[in-house]
């Protein structure tokens, strides 16, 4: 019996898992996973802040542990390169940071429910709880009993545990992105190499802001929605002691961790490499890589110390990599305090403001990214171009962040706060309140108080739902006292100015995330093919050392000194009730302006040194052929004189 082939078999038996475009595919799409879960966490600093009282600086430490794992070990597996199984590598990650996301959410689930304070306009006592009480009642003692009960007794072990998965996930992406780059550069063909790694670098981006719109969603939620029923929720969005169900996000980017670690373990341990069509066959570019040879545990440790002085002895590596550095820094602080800032600056919620950076800023930057990768492709852009490109992207960048310094108003006044000096206290009322009451009301005369005792109110308004609407009868409101206020911040007068700030930041943001795919692709063509691995962890490494480590604490600090006035629960202090607006201002995005400085002069110092090597270069061939006409006319000279002397 004749048997029939089917034409179409070859095309039934194309393998996926032996494309260099599926694996990109696959990478972007966990690394998009990956970094969703670390955009969950920066979308809900401020949330986490005022769930377990941290301050900045904390918040900026927990931010930044995530990196104390990667670099112990981020160095040793990228030598490693292709002498293990790349793939089966970053599935392994990608589980790890699978089980990371459900340590970081766990605390909910071991702590008690969040217990607010100063719970005045409750419905079960009309809101009476909070006001003004004569100095003969014991006003105190509700606070002080239900101490006892806010106090869970695994609150001091949170952020331990948050610590525990912030290292964790950090160790879990010692393989993905290093592996994953080099991966693609060893397979792909040179003119499309920089287009996939811009893609995934993208990818790097787009996660976070995944994340940041999840996290605006699940912000919406209560913290406690799976434990309270929705008519004991006494709080909304807009109110400062809100906090949103922050741990949601984890616990959905974990299940998205698992599934996408599960190709990985089907992907060979090479690949043939690419073909371009597009060019010339038996180009030099698309060669196959040599071989590297594979050494033992010993022998690296032994060449470690060379091949590091090595890479970092390049001069172009080394600047390249403290340009991205300090580029990083200014991601740094994008990415985790500036849906703090807008929430503070313009009166935001948690929420809109964490909608906000993932809406808008952070896929700007990925476009950015895209857009500098596909430039590099289609100019082919040398080295030295790459590094002019970059250093007019930090030009231009620096002169839109300098607005964003001038873009703010000052703090609202608050009463015995802000502006310093001013009587804030009930005692002129002859109020007895809380020492830890924050419920903050506005007053008819446009003056914050924390509470409206503070305000000397006596009275309430509610509706027919039993919610508060205004506390009337204040004594301290006004000159002569007996104004009214309403429930919540008064909040600063710079509304108007958001979208202008929108505008003015985003641009900065774009400009600015240009440079990322060619200053990178730059390395790679920097290095010896068999430090290329290598290069990339020690260029993540610098990152982590230099800018994620340590950034986020600087940016924190920098925050906490704008502070005028820390909560305090039960006799221990909590989180910022009150900033100087104008200082935070200053003091974030004047740190901004000063890495997008110190980025601007290594790209400049790359280009200068790149334009020497390249005049070297070619002084060095100009001299080799005028060595090779010297030496060829001499030549010809020599055989006319040889064939004159013959004739004569």
């Amino acid at each position: 019996m004749t048997t029939i082939r089917d034409p179409h078999t070859k095309a039934r038996g194309w393998n996926p898992f032996r494309s260099i475009k599926f694996f990109v595919l696959c990478q972007g799409f966990l690394q998009l996973a990956q970094l969703m879960a670390s955009g969950c966490l920066k979308s809900s600093i401020s949330t986490i802040e005022r769930r377990y009282g941290f301050t900045s600086q904390k918040v900026g430490l927990l931010v930044a542990f995530n990196e104390v794992g990667n670099v112990m070990l981020i160095v040793f597996v990228s030598f490693l390169g292709s002498r293990v199984h790349r793939p089966r590598f970053i599935g392994a990650g990608a589980l790890l940071a699978s089980v990371s996301a459900l340590i970081i959410a766990l605390p909910h689930f071991l702590g008690g429910p969040y217990q607010h304070t100063a719970q005045a306009g409750s419905t079960t006592d009309n809101g009476t709880s909070g006001l003004c009480q004569s100095q003969s009642s014991n006003a105190t003692l509700p606070s002080n009993q239900s101490c006892g009960l806010s106090e869970s007794p695994t609150h001091g072990g949170v952020f331990p545990v948050l610590l525990l998965g912030q290292l964790l996930l950090g160790i879990s992406t010692v393989p993905i992105q290093p592996f994953g780059i080099s991966y693609v550069d060893d397979f792909a063909s040179r003119r499309n190499s920089p287009l996939y790694i811009g893609i995934l670098l993208a990818m790097t981006s787009l996660g976070p802001a995944v994340g940041f719109m999840m996290g605006s969603f699940t912000l919406r939620l209560y913290v406690d929605f799976d434990r309270v029923p929705t008519d004991q929720i006494l709080l909304d969005s807009k109110d400062l002691r809100w906090v949103g169900a922050w741990w949601l996000g984890f616990l959905i980017a974990s299940c998205l961790l698992f599934l996408t670690s599960l190709p990985y373990l089907f992907f060979p341990r090479s690949l043939t490499k690419e073909s371009a069509f597009r060019e010339e066959s038996k180009s030099e570019d698309e060669k196959q890589p040599e071989p590297v040879q594979t050494v033992t545990l010993i022998q690296f440790l032994r060449r470690f110390p060379q091949i590091m002085l090595r890479t970092l002895k390049n001069p172009v590596f080394l600047l390249l990599c403290l340009g991205q550095v300090f580029c990083a820094g200014v991601i740094v602080g994008v990415i985790t305090f500036l849906a703090k800032f807008m929430e503070r600056q313009f009166n935001l919620s948690a929420s809109f403001s964490t909608m906000l950076i993932g809406v808008v800023h952070i896929p700007i930057s990925v476009a950015a990214i895209v857009v500098g990768g596909a430039v590099m492709r289609h100019l082919d852009l040398s080295r030295l171009g790459a590094a002019r490109w970059c250093s007019l992207a930090m030009v231009l960048a620096l002169l839109c962040s300098v607005p964003l310094l001038f873009i703010g108003c000052p703090t609202q006044n608050v009463a015995g706060i802000f502006p310093p000096g001013r009587d804030g206290s009930a005692m002129s009322c002859r109020c007895v309140c809380p020492p830890d009451a924050f419920n903050p009301v506005c007053a008819s005369d446009g003056t914050e108080f924390r509470s409206p005792c503070l305000a000397g109110c006596v009275a309430v308004e509610t509706d027919n739902l039993n919610k508060v609407q205004n506390y009337t009868s204040c004594g301290c409101v006004g000159r002569g006292g007996g104004g009214y206020a309403v429930p919540g911040t008064c909040g600063s007068s710079c509304s108007h100015l958001l979208v202008l700030f929108m505008v003015i930041s985003s641009l900065t943001c774009f400009i600015g995330a240009t440079c990322k795919a060619p200053s990178f692709s730059t390395i790679l063509r920097t290095v010896p093919p068999e430090d290329k691995s290598f290069a990339v962890g020690v260029c993540y490494m610098l990152f982590r050392v230099l800018a994620f480590l340590p950034t986020p604490v600087i940016y924190g600090s920098v925050i906490d000194k704008s502070c005028l006035m820390w909560g305090r629960k039960c006799g221990k202090r909590t989180s910022c009730l009150y900033y100087d607006l104008d200082s935070f201002r200053r003091g974030f995005f004047g740190l901004l302006t000063v890495f997008l400085c110190l980025a601007l002069f290594c790209f400049l110092m790359t280009t200068l040194v790149l334009r020497k090597q390249t005049g070297s270069l070619e002084k060095k061939a100009g001299s080799e052929r005028g060595y090779k006409l010297e030496s060829s006319v001499e030549g010809v000279e020599g055989r006319s004189e040889g064939g004159g002397g013959g004739g004569e």
